[in-house]
């Protein structure tokens, strides 16, 4: 599996090479998900889910080298119970380890981190199925996944100096290239170790 960093290169030289388009799908996301946020009853959360499956998605595109579209951000509707069920369950799940403490909630977190990404590139697996294959693929490599992200708190340290400014017009889309770029790496990883089949993702 290649080192955190060669991750983050290869995917911040395909951010650079789609950054109008990749900043015009995040910012687009962003409006719709802060518009959805104050919705009566907290009931944003049937557009914002379903909408986070497509932003990773648009994503997944962009860091395949690939130019995504912004009709890409509502792939999510199109399998609209399955994805909204799926990421209700890991919300649910990770809520209720959260009772148990920070840690366990963080583990569990880990775990599942892997299943908007499943949803978004393999539409033909089931609800529980992405769940399960999250947590298996995410077997052993879950202080990798922590600290990836981790190393994403200077830039977002910077963001604070420019009040989000940053953090909207580089950092968020960069850091949403690299999740993707991770994923793939993962997906990889995990097939070539057995852990998951590559029919279970077809």
């Amino acid at each position: 599996m290649p080192t955190r960093a060669e991750i983050k290169r290869k995917a911040k030289q395909a951010f650079h090479q789609s950054y109008g388009i990749a900043l015009g799908g995040f910012l687009l996301y962003a409006i719709i998900t802060g518009a959805v946020s104050s919705m009566t009853f907290g009931f944003g959360f049937l557009l914002s889910l379903p909408l986070m499956v497509g932003l990773t998605y648009f994503f997944n595109t962009l860091s395949r080298f690939e130019k995504p579209e912004i009709g890409d951000l509502f792939a999510g509707f199109s399998r609209y119970g399955r994805n909204l069920g799926a990421l209700l369950w890991m919300e649910l799940w990770i809520f209720l380890w959260s009772l148990l403490f920070v840690i366990p909630g963080i583990i569990k977190t880990l775990a599942y981190s892997m299943t908007p990404y499943i949803l978004a590139d393999c539409p033909n697996v089931s609800a529980t199925d992405a769940l399960k294959l999250s947590m298996r693929m995410t077997q052993g490599r879950k202080g990798q996944i922590f600290v990836f992200y981790l190393s994403f708190i200077g830039w977002y340290l910077l963001s604070m100096l420019t009040f989000g400014l940053l953090a909207i017009f580089y950092v968020g889309p960069y850091q949403m290239t690299a999740a993707s770029a991770l994923y793939y790496e993962i997906k990889r990883d995990a097939i070539i170790e057995g852990r998951v089949d590559a029919t279970e993702l077809a």
